[in-house]
């Protein structure tokens, strides 16, 4: 009877002896993060930065607004805009799917999706290649009908949305089997349509994953380099991105043009998570109300 009456005094303060480290051991390990994100992150910023206004605030400017860089940025946004809403219909159909339905073939799903996260992007370059060059699969067919895809735009969206489909599908996937179907199916219950319920119910319960989904998605797609290397052709002023702009500056030895672009670059990366973060400031108390449930 003892024994059992101190009990749960042991148990509570198990944790606490658990969690409770020494002074010196937390200074360490806070020293030790803060010592590489300053490593890897701050100083490789400041370095793009400091580079790309080293010739001044004008060389920096005419960098950016040179008819080759203007081209690289708007096929950028034009790709992340073809690519982003198609991977979020994609990752919503796919989340939906393994989620709420069993299936034969659902893990091989799962793995499908995963897969540009275990395959090179040179490689699914080189895929793309193979299936639409002039010498691939479907080229002589395609240049028959004068439709171009490799060395062209569409080459460079496709291989884009092969590279970011696992973003926003792997973001709701975990979310949605942890909340459940019961409200869905109570909503169907109440005569609720298929669209109703995913409107009224789901998406409002997955919204901030899939935001979050988008936000990371977008980033990518904006910076992918070694699918849209393969695919595009380097063809100046037509099928370079932002990330194959800077390579060529490099080449050429234009460093500061080089780093003006690759700071545009790292200004929407961190454009992408300041918005995260203050997405996640002002809705704090929704957010963690969306975790419980």
């Amino acid at each position: 009877m003892a024994i059992d009456a101190f009990a749960p005094d042991t148990a509570a303060a198990a944790p606490r002896v658990a969690l409770s480290e020494p002074r010196v051991v937390r200074l360490v390990l806070i020293a030790v993060a803060l010592g590489f994100l300053v490593l890897f992150l701050v100083v490789p910023l400041v370095v793009v930065f400091s580079e790309a206004l080293a010739g001044g605030v004008a060389t920096y400017l005419a960098s950016l607004t040179e008819p080759d860089a203007l081209a690289a940025i708007r096929l950028t946004l034009l790709t992340a805009a073809i690519a982003v809403p198609l991977n979020l219909v994609f990752g919503v159909a796919a989340a939906w799917c393994i989620a709420r339905f069993e299936f034969v073939g659902k893990s091989v799903l799962t793995t499908l999706i995963d897969l540009p996260f275990s395959v090179s992007p040179v490689i699914s370059g080189l895929v793309y290649v193979l299936l639409f060059g002039l010498h691939g699969w479907l080229g002589p067919w395609l240049q028959a009908h004068d439709v171009k895809i490799i060395f062209a735009v569409p080459g460079i969206v496709l291989a884009t949305i092969f590279v970011t489909f696992p973003f926003v599908a792997r973001e709701l996937i975990p979310l949605m089997q942890e909340q459940g179907s019961e409200e869905e199916e109570a909503a169907i219950v109440l005569g609720a349509s298929g669209w109703q319920t995913f409107r009224r119910v789901t998406l409002p319960k997955i919204k901030w994953g899939l935001l979050y989904g988008v936000l990371l998605c977008n980033a990518r797609a904006m910076g992918e380099f070694g699918a849209v290397s393969v695919v595009s052709g380097h063809i100046r002023g037509e099928t370079n991105t932002m990330p194959l702009h800077v390579e060529i500056l490099y080449n050429e030895y234009n460093m500061v043009a080089a780093f003006a672009v690759a700071s545009l670059l790292a200004l929407l990366a961190l454009v992408t998570l300041v918005a995260k973060a203050l997405l996640e400031w002002r809705y704090a108390d929704e957010l963690a109300a969306t975790r419980r449930h």
